[in-house]
């Protein structure tokens, strides 16, 4: 990543804070700084058990250009896929928790490792999301591929 698109990465993010300055200083002082983040204005968070998560996310390399922004947390066990606002109120699918307005989500700096939470994808600054219908169609694949 250039430091260009890390810039860009870094006010896309903070865009979505209700206190921007807080949340840089945040990230700035402290070398593993997480920040709470709300869902549901800029995007919503599809959270996947690692098991169907991996695979989903190298089935969706394969099929997009780019997949949008992915978190890993807790050393891998869960994988949350960044999705447009909304997507959270009309997803239905069992196993997979859908992080909408009203949810905070925890968000590492994307230039640096975090600790327990990292990025596997990082946002590229231009608001590139995951498709919900491409994910999902990620999702049958890669259960289909288990098999």
């Amino acid at each position: 990543m250039t430091g260009f698109q890390m810039k860009a990465a870094v006010e896309w993010l903070l865009s979505a804070a209700p206190d921007a300055a807080t949340c840089r200083r945040r990230w700035e002082r402290d070398p593993h700084g997480m920040v709470l983040l709300p869902a549901g204005g800029l995007w919503d968070v599809l959270v996947l058990p690692g098991e169907l998560g991996y695979p989903t996310l190298d089935v969706l390399s394969r099929c997009a250009d780019r997949p949008g922004p992915v978190l890993s947390e807790s050393g891998g066990v869960r994988l949350g896929f960044f999705v447009p606002p909304g997507t959270a109120s009309r997803w239905l699918g069992t196993g997979v928790r859908a992080v909408g307005r009203g949810a905070w989500i925890v968000v590492p700096h994307p230039g640096r490792p975090a600790g327990v939470t990292n990025w596997l994808v990082r946002p590229d600054g231009s608001g590139t999301l995951n498709d919900p219908g491409l994910l999902e169609l990620a999702m049958h694949e890669a259960v289909a591929g288990e098999g």
